[in-house]
Formats: C-alpha cells, structure tokens, sequence
C-alpha cells in the first residue's frame, strides 16, 4: 500500500541511528596507588547488558551496560562501568524483527564506542590498555530467547 504523503510503501523498513552518547560512566580504581605494586596477571570479568525503551512511536533509545571487574588474587584493582545508548529511528519491521533488531543490531552499533571509553579509562586510570573482545550479540540473543 502507498502511502502518498511520506511516497513509501508499508512494507519499506527504515533504520536511522539519530544520536550516539554516554549515559553513565563509572570508574573506580579503590587500590590506588598500592595495585601498581601488584604483579600484573589481572583476572578479567566481563557484565553485559542491553535494555531499550520505546521514547514514541518508531523511536527507540538503546543502552548497552558494559561492566569490566579486574582482580589480581581477590582485590579488586580496577571496575569500570560504561551506559552507552543511542536513539534509533526504526519503522516497517515485525515485532520479532524489531525485537532483534534491538537486541543485536543496535548494541553491535554501540559495542565499539563503550570498548573505546573502557580502554579510553583503564589508561587514564594509570593501567594498561583494556582492548574487550568482540562479542557475538547474535548468539547472546538467541540464547536468551530460547522458546521453553
């Protein structure tokens, strides 16, 4: 069906990213200055997260939490906590399209930007560069959507 206003059909999906930004940022280092005397053999946690809300009609802000924990033997040397979202204009998709599309597509958008604020951070924070590996959001969606 044509719609004559917009001149697209019903049937077209569009997907606009129209911001990108930080919500929160977090980092705690509760050791400092006595961790630079640790040997460094760091062990690494990674917490992630992805929640959205619906703002209005096609219009959906995105966060990704991204929690790094780094102990070396049980202290704590350093946690870092990163909400990066973004706004996303998203029309013309099923819901089960849509839910995916929120629940992978997005927070592959937004994954780059929060791995570049924690190693941004760990640096600053006197460390050595955090570079978090790639994540799979298509396998953590499916698992978590796994019909029972």
């Amino acid at each position: 069906m044509l719609n004559k206003k917009n001149n697209i059909t019903n049937d077209e999906v569009t997907f606009q990213i129209h911001k990108i930004y930080v919500k929160d940022l977090s980092f705690e280092s509760p050791n400092s200055p006595n961790v630079f005397k640790e040997n460094w053999n760091p062990k690494i946690s990674c917490d992630l997260n992805n929640i959205f809300d619906k703002l209005e009609k096609n219009l959906f802000d995105v966060t990704l939490r991204v929690i790094v924990k780094v102990h070396i033997n049980l202290k704590l040397i350093f946690l870092c906590e990163v909400h990066q979202s973004g706004i996303f204009y998203i029309q013309g998709m099923s819901k089960k399209k849509l839910l995916y599309c929120l629940g992978v597509y997005c927070p592959n958008i937004l994954f780059p930007y929060s791995r570049e604020c924690i190693s941004n951070l760990t640096s600053k924070g006197g460390f050595p560069q955090l570079n978090l590996e790639p994540v799979n959001f298509d396998s953590m969606f499916n698992k978590n959507n796994i019909k029972k």
